[in-house]
């Protein structure tokens, strides 16, 4: 035993499924879900790194500017003799979805640590999509360099797979994985069930099209209450982390957490917006002026592979709104 009280054992390590008024859920290597504290010298070890375990520079002047546990850190555990377990480290993360602290305040706020990708879900009809809203959501996860794929649910609604698909081809074209799905009919669960499987991911989208379903038709024993994922966890409980991750039967997790616009493009500046619409890459370097809006701009690149028809006129439009809205101007939607 230490002098600290701690008994000397070898460490556990495990993965924050989620955290309330400071008593956290973490879900150990074996499997065994246990609830811990965060030691007092964690946070204060803790405060002078980034997301990615590198030392910052500046100073840290508070506690509440500490870095925050987020739901998918991996973290040691130790167990004091009395048999409470406590987070004693939080490893650095791979990767992160981010937002800005609340209050206005500067810096980030992690809402969900080592994610392998975001899973946007529409429904192809009832409720009626809105495509800007999900170019905002692909944006989101291309300036969080995270993987993303569409789901277009409900397909039944709209007359099949065939039907669905050409709404949404521009997608396809773009470079996303599209899965259209129904759960009614079994069509496309099969592939998404693979492509979630042993995956972090964060799944979002608007209430209503069909997330919890999706899930629970695709990993038996999940039992997802139906509107549970993305719904607001945290309604009436401030003192939430924001989020919960739902280990998933078989390997990998689903994250539930606030919707993806309290996320925001707070980190993006208008110039970079172009780089999250992977269609624009490739003309980018082709514009006659570097910093090309992609407006009114002589010797655009982008706009003219628009007038040929290699880049999807609506997306560009809704490349031209986001940009507005980054720039200050009316939001996009």
């Amino acid at each position: 035993m230490t002098a600290g009280g701690t008994v000397s054992a070898p460490e556990t390590q495990g993965v924050v499924l989620s955290g309330t008024g400071g008593v956290w859920r973490v879900r150990r290597d074996d499997d065994l879900v246990v609830e811990a504290s965060l030691r007092g010298r964690v946070k204060k070890a803790s405060a002078g790194l980034r997301s990615d375990g590198s030392r910052r520079r500046d100073t840290i002047s508070s506690a509440a500017d500490t870095l925050k546990l987020a739901i998918g850190d991996r973290v040691v555990l130790e167990q004091d003799d009395s048999g409470a377990t406590a987070i004693s480290l939080i490893l650095p993360r791979r990767s992160r979805l981010a937002r800005r602290a609340p209050g206005g305040g500067q810096g980030e706020r992690i809402v969900a640590a080592n994610v392998d990708q975001v899973v946007v879900v529409f429904a192809a009809a009832n409720p009626e999509p809105h495509p800007r809203m999900l170019d905002r959501f692909l944006v989101i996860a291309e300036a969080n360099d995270l993987a993303a794929r569409i789901v277009i649910n409900k397909v039944e609604l709209v007359g099949g797979v065939d039907a669905a698909r050409v709404r949404w081809r521009d997608y396809e074209r773009a470079g996303y994985t599209v899965h259209y799905t129904s759960v009614k009919q079994r069509e496309g669960l099969e592939a998404l069930h693979d492509a979630l499987a042993g995956q972090v991911s964060v799944l979002t989208g608007p209430s209503g099209v069909g997330k919890s379903s999706l899930l629970n038709a695709m990993f038996a024993g999940l039992d997802l209450r139906v509107g549970e994922i993305s719904e607001s966890v945290n309604k009436g409980r401030h003192t939430t982390v924001g989020g919960y991750l739902h280990p998933l039967p078989g390997g990998g997790y689903v994250a539930d957490t606030p919707g993806l616009r309290e996320v925001g493009m707070w980190a993006l500046s208008p110039t970079e917006l172009d780089q999250c619409f992977p269609e624009l890459r490739p003309f980018l370097s082709e514009c006659r002026f570097a910093d090309c809006r992609h407006s009114v701009e002589p010797g655009c690149a982008v706009r003219e592979a628009v007038d040929r028809g290699e880049v999807s006129k609506a997306r560009y439009e809704s490349f031209i709104k986001l940009r507005d809205e980054l720039e200050g101007n009316k939001p996009a939607f």
